[in-house]
């Protein structure tokens, strides 16, 4: 039970979920207090040491029926049938071909395939690189290939061969009813099976330094992406984000006493004569005031995706965060970006403003924000601009700009094009770097991660 228990947890880091060391020897010697023999008590101690988080539970309620299943045994509809009915069934199944006879055999016998042989097939249909989202048609075809594919039909001839050779239809109801339900529970193991070896290929993957599983795909540029590895990169920010979030809680850890103030203790030191005797500390925001303004016109969307996805799994992180969208014109997306699941809040706002390729005006943008929005930034607030800013030949209103770096603690842009291309063409990127505190490269995951990383350090 250790080892399934320490499978069990890394199992749920690869998924994302964040579980320290200490955390995983609480949840063993909860297991010991709570005793292995009833398995729903089981699944609530280990509950209860390693889930922190409410967005946790369905990764640990996903993962813990793939590493502690609890099938029950197949039934054997043999074992009550009197020596003629027993030889009738016999004789039936001697008319099926020798592959199909021995799959009826199995389930009716209650002799299915071993475990051994169910993780041998699982793992080779794991290696393929499939992810958890494949787990039904990888089982579908597992059991195709074992002869599950068409039982309703062999059942059928099983029924006929059985109804030629005198047998009661309560005596055929009662075997047909055993296979069938037989063969449920094959299907089920072997979708057990298939989960827990993609689960434990993904947790024994080599890892990149991000800790994601594919650092090429990490590197890919997000406007390039295929449909496909769009998706993988969704399902790593999962991953992603517990990491950023397990280094910015270390942080805040690290920085509760704050630094020490020189020239405070010095001062409180004249009245013992200059020794310093009382030490006064400067304490540190812990965490930042965000406010972010964001490009969603179509070339922009794919690196709006993924941050916008990054600031909302890491909402808890910051002290306050409003959120913008633009393409023609600006609108608040922080009501959406708050009241719902990632995925379904990001797919709202980029439903809701339009895209297009020659729409573009951050220059209208700004002024909208000035107009309308100006309250949401004071001096404890970082403003994020990110965008390429590409603007249609309009007015790109650098003067709005900078009032608002005025205005503000410090400006950051995020940018996806490379240097080389600013200025270029309707790209006002040149006009607007000289106003920023920073401007960061976001052309894939790992610069757009570290970005944040930075945004969250700078406190």
């Amino acid at each position: 039970m250790e080892d399934r228990s320490v499978a069990f947890v890394r199992g749920l880091r690869a998924a994302g979920v964040r579980t320290s060391t200490a955390e995983a020897l609480d949840a063993l010697r909860a297991l010991r207090a709570a005793g292995i023999d009833d398995r729903d008590r089981v699944r609530l101690a280990l509950r209860a040491a390693l889930v922190k988080s409410h967005a946790d539970f369905e990764a640990f309620e996903t993962l813990f029926p793939l590493y502690f299943g609890g099938e029950p045994p197949l039934e054997n509809a043999l074992d009550d049938l009197d020596p003629d009915d027993e030889k009738a069934v016999r004789e039936a199944l001697e008319g099926l071909s020798d592959r199909l006879r021995q799959l009826l055999e199995q389930l009716m016998s209650g002799h299915g395939p071993s475990r051994e042989q169910l993780e041998a097939m699982a793992r080779r249909a794991a290696e393929t690189g499939a992810g958890p989202s494949q787990t039904r048609y990888l089982t579908q075809r597992m059991l195709r290939e074992m002869g599950f594919g068409d039982i309703e039909r062999l059942l059928e001839e099983l029924q006929a061969q059985l109804e030629a050779r005198g047998l009661s239809d309560a005596t055929i109801d009662d075997l047909l009813g055993v296979a069938r339900r037989n063969s449920e529970r094959v299907a089920d193991e072997v979708a057990r099976q298939i989960g827990l070896a993609i689960a434990r290929r993904r947790a024994e993957a080599p890892r990149s330094d991000d800790g994601g599983v594919d650092g090429r795909l990490m590197d890919r540029s997000l406007q390039s992406l295929s449909p496909h590895e769009a998706a993988q990169l969704r399902r790593e920010v999962t991953r992603l984000v517990a990491r950023l979030r397990s280094r910015a809680a270390l942080r805040q850890q690290r920085g509760r006493t704050g630094r020490l103030d020189a020239r405070r203790t010095i001062r409180a030191s004249l009245r013992y004569g200059g020794t310093p005797v009382e030490l006064r500390w400067r304490k540190r925001r812990l965490k930042p005031s965000l406010v972010l303004i964001c490009d969603v016109s179509t070339s922009m969307r794919p690196v709006a995706e993924f941050m916008l996805r990054l600031i909302y799994e890491l909402s808890d992180q910051v002290a306050r965060a409003r959120s913008f969208a633009f393409n023609a014109d600006l609108e608040e997306i922080s009501v959406a970006m708050g009241a719902q699941r990632a995925g379904d809040a990001v797919a709202e706002v980029l439903y809701a403003i339009p895209p297009g390729y020659y729409a573009t005006d951050l220059g209208r943008s700004l002024r909208t924000f000035h107009h309308r929005h100006l309250d949401a930034i004071d001096r404890r607030t970082t403003l994020i601009v990110l965008g390429d800013g590409r603007n249609n030949h309009n007015n790109p209103r650098t003067d709005l700009l900078a009032a608002l770096k005025r205005r503000s603690r410090r400006l950051v842009w995020l940018n996806p094009e490379a240097p080389g291309q600013w200025g270029t063409d309707d790209s006002d990127m040149l006009a607007y770097a000289p106003v920023c505190d920073a401007v960061y490269p976001v052309r894939n995951l790992r610069q757009l991660s570290a970005a944040v990383d930075r945004l969250l350090t700078d406190t």
